[in-house]
């Protein structure tokens, strides 16, 4: 499949969504100019572009959960708590699994068991077999503007139904819901359909609709290396600009050492900005999403509550933009509303006591946030090089080469060869380096940092670090140390 960073034509966007809207029934109700005035409706208070934009001009961090379930009045329920017992800043639309995987006539069925049992039997929000009715009225229900967050590879027909709906953000990528969530679906074929998806935005940026649009940061949320994750988002924050993507949330998953999770939201922030305005998307507004702990969560809750407040702590002492939440119930599966509420009003509490503050410079902080930018440019500028500089093409054969590399990713097109560990002070470094194109002096930096943890737990630098620290948070720790007898 050939595909191009190149803003796509309105008959090349108008052809294919022709297509799009027939890939289920609910497509039928999309259109597009009722849409548009709809859109032009919704107050500001639930625009989430507009939102995110006043939070990062007053300097504040908003606070978002995830939730969905099957059935639209239940969903109310669940939100309207979230909003008012828990005090969210911004609402989400968890979508369900099937649907992340188009299969629509599987989520159908799920609503149906779902009606009989009382109870949502699907883990997420069908949006798409709800279709534009059932998309607005939830967000006719709350009074805060609200995302649809996934993990779909292909998100096109639910992309048209959650804009026409009303939804004023919509989360993921070409890449970051690809890599992370699938195994065999091509690269070229999910940039070419969130390259539709982002036109899509584009468009009604054309119309005068503000619509904000965010990668998924974390990625695989397991040791992911802060410059790995920040050149995904880069990448897709680019190629999202170049489709008429206005208002972009740049994402990093929580990593534990704060110096560098600091550093990362900073870097990213600026990074990203720099190679904005280095291919002239100058109109473009930035902001930033922290995402508290994806790892593996102790079971016991007050010690939930302690990896949820440093999150929180965490995210506003970086100065992000939103911070994602978690829950005291994140080990035991999905949450109740209220423990949904509970984690929402621990990192408020957080986030309210630190408000104004940020991590001070130091030289620990600058030497982070100047590591994690020269790692991030090796590999953004052999992307460019290896589609002679196309982005898009440049993606496809960076991964194609290992040149971009996730740790634990299911899919068939990541290479797999790049392996993380922390350091001595918990900072996940590389372990080992695959293909990534980094230079002499870079590596050197990373392999001393690992050393000087295997000198402290007198052990050899191997992949049974990288095993213990994966376990480490749920038994209480940050780094996975050897037991020592």
């Amino acid at each position: 499949m050939q595909i191009k960073n190149k803003k796509w034509t309105e008959e090349k966007f108008f052809e294919m969504r022709k297509e799009v809207l027939n890939q289920w029934p609910t497509g039928k109700e999309v259109n597009l100019q009722e849409a548009i005035d709809y859109l032009k409706k919704v107050p500001e208070h639930k625009n989430f572009a507009i939102k995110m934009n006043k939070a990062k001009e007053q300097g504040i961090t908003l606070a978002q959960p995830r939730a969905g379930v099957a059935l639209i009045d239940q969903h109310v329920i669940l939100l309207k708590h979230l909003q008012d017992e828990g005090g969210a800043d911004l609402l989400p639309s968890t979508i369900d699994s099937y649907t992340r995987q188009n299969r629509y006539d599987e989520c159908e069925v799920g609503i149906k068991e779902s009606r009989k049992a009382g109870r949502s039997l699907l883990n997420g929000f069908p949006g798409v077999n709800h279709g534009v009715r059932g998309c607005r009225r939830v967000l006719e229900s709350v009074n805060l503007p609200v995302e649809a967050r996934h993990g779909t590879p292909d998100s096109r027909l639910l992309a048209e139904i959650i804009h026409a709906g009303g939804w004023t953000s919509n989360e993921g990528g070409g890449i970051s819901y690809n890599i992370p969530y699938a195994k065999n679906v091509p690269i070229d074929r999910s940039i070419r359909d969130w390259q539709y998806c982002d036109r899509l935005v584009g468009f009604y940026e054309e119309q005068g609709i503000s619509i904000n649009r965010e990668p998924f940061g974390p990625l695989t949320g397991t040791l992911v290396p802060p410059s790995t994750s920040n050149t995904v988002a880069i990448i897709e924050a680019l190629l999202a600009a170049e489709q008429g993507v206005k208002n972009i949330t740049v994402g990093y998953g929580q990593c534990g050492n704060l110096v560098q999770d600091v550093a990362a939201i900073r870097a990213l922030e600026e990074q990203v900005q720099e190679y904005m305005n280095k291919y002239g998307y100058k109109d473009v507004y930035i902001t930033t999403v922290f995402h508290q702990w994806m790892g593996g969560f102790p079971q016991d809750e007050a010690k939930a509550f302690g990896v949820i407040s440093t999150g929180a702590a965490t995210a506003a002492l970086a100065g992000a933009t939103k911070v994602i939440v978690k829950t005291p119930h994140e080990a035991i599966g999905v949450p109740t509303k209220e423990a949904n509420a509970q984690g929402i009003r621990a990192t408020k509490m957080a986030l309210n006591l630190l408000k104004g503050q940020r991590l001070p410079m130091s030289k620990e902080l600058k030497a982070e946030i100047e590591l994690i930018k020269a790692e991030t440019k090796c590999m953004m500028e052999k992307t460019f090089e290896l589609g002679n500089g196309d982005l898009a093409v440049g993606a496809v054969k960076a991964f194609d080469v290992g040149v971009v590399d996730i740790p634990f990713a299911p899919s068939k097109y990541n290479k797999g060869k790049m392996m993380p560990a922390r350091d001595n002070n918990g900072a996940v470094r590389y372990l080992s380096y695959g293909n990534l194109p980094f230079t002499e002096d870079i590596k050197e930096i990373n392999r001393r940092k690992l050393e000087a943890r295997a000198k402290y737990e007198g052990r050899p630098v191997s992949f049974k670090m990288t095993v213990d620290d994966i376990f480490a948070v749920s038994r209480g720790v940050l780094v996975g140390r050897p037991n020592k007898k």
